[in-house]
């Protein structure tokens, strides 16, 4: 099924190739420089009221660290419109550099690089993690490599989000609070806090730290939360994990639907959310709210797919939560077994009525905002 797949997006690809290339422009102070190699060392700013940025994981033909050009293509023409950032990760397994080349085709075409730093040793999930432990960046292991990282993101001079610590809340990462000593409070720092927790803000704050000493000022930190906290116990809340707002510029959080053809989470996008946007804004008065990855598969017979986005994209654009300020969908397909028909589909262009619904409340909607991100020194 994934040759198949493949091939079948290829094709596609090919003949829409080249429809719609958006580049944004302009270096002006409440334009940016996203499309340009300028001067640019501010971080991003809230879109003008009543807009929202629009960001988009593409998908990959690969792994999460290898987007094309083509993949976001074939998201913006089924959408109907350009992306104000791309998401990526970042892997560390790879190597340990800058990612030059992904952020100079995204800047080119006038978007701003997303890039999930992801420092880890495989794609893994639910282990420990035996190399870039939160213990080992807190004592400096890593600061080489982390200090040539910022100097090139510093002379890439135009704006980059960048998030570590993504989903934290939740097992699968190892950098979960469950893998870094969870709810004991006698092994690391403060015994008034869970080590887990603790470990993983003081390993956040010393990326960040070192990132800034070497002058990358055009970074935008990100603290990227999932909706719900696993394991679901006091310690691994959400709200521990936040290394506060000295270090962090945007919040944000991934919200699911039915993520399989075999889940059976039939909750609105709006209940989801509801659950979380009042948790994240109580963790800082000031900071801006985004919804970093939302989706639901095609193919689960409880959920319609385009119905689901068409009820979550209505209420995002709604303006129900006041600090939210984009959105980002995970445009993407992978098995999950053995089967088929279990494989999630997230790709707006293989639903023509998920398409129709992206061009309506995407594509045509003035909630959506249009040109160069908004920046601040």
């Amino acid at each position: 099924m994934a040759v198949t797949q493949a091939k079948r997006r290829k094709q596609y690809q090919a003949m829409i190739a080249g429809a719609l290339v958006l580049a944004l422009s302009g270096c002006a102070q409440t334009g940016g420089a996203a499309g340009t190699s300028g001067t640019m060392t501010t971080t991003i700013s809230e879109p003008p009221a009543g807009q929202l940025y629009h960001g988009v994981f593409p998908g990959s033909p690969g792994e999460e660290d290898q987007i094309t050009p083509d993949d976001v293509s074939a998201y913006e023409h089924a959408a109907g419109r350009s992306t104000t950032w791309i998401y990526f990760s970042d892997n560390w397994f790879r190597n340990r550099r800058f990612p030059k080349k992904t952020t100079a085709w995204i800047r080119k075409r006038g978007s701003v690089p997303f890039i999930r730093l992801m420092l880890r040793s495989s794609e893994e999930q639910n282990i420990a993690e035996p190399e870039f432990t939160l213990d080992r960046i807190i004592r400096g292991r890593f600061d080489r490599d982390l200090r040539a990282w910022a100097r090139d993101a510093r002379d890439f001079r135009s704006p980059l989000l960048v998030e570590f610590g993504t989903e934290v809340n939740g097992s699968w990462f190892s950098w979960n609070g469950d893998w870094n000593g969870g709810g004991q409070k006698t092994e690391y720092g403060d015994e008034r806090e869970a080590d887990g927790p603790e470990r993983f803000r003081d390993a956040y704050r010393h990326i960040i730290d070192t990132m800034r000493a070497e002058g990358a000022k055009n970074i935008t930190w990100v603290f990227h939360v999932d909706k719900d906290d696993v394991p679901d116990r006091p310690w691994n809340r959400l709200e521990n994990y936040y290394p506060g707002d000295e270090w962090i510029d945007w919040i944000g959080m991934s919200v699911y639907g039915a993520a399989d053809p075999l889940d059976d989470e039939t909750s609105s996008f709006r209940e989801l959310m509801d659950e979380v946007y009042p948790r994240l804004a109580e963790l800082s008065s000031e900071k801006p709210i985004v919804l970093l990855e939302f989706g639901a598969t095609n193919g689960n017979p409880r959920v319609d797919q385009a119905a689901w986005a068409r009820s979550a994209l209505t209420e995002i654009t709604s303006g129900r939560w006041p600090r939210l300020i984009g959105f980002a969908w995970w445009n993407d397909w992978w098995e999950n077994d053995d089967n088929s028909r279990h494989d999630t589909n997230m790709y707006v262009d293989d639903n023509r009525d998920l398409v129709a619904v992206f061009r309506e409340l995407v594509g045509d909607s003035d909630s959506i905002h249009e040109g160069p991100v908004v920046t601040k020194p």
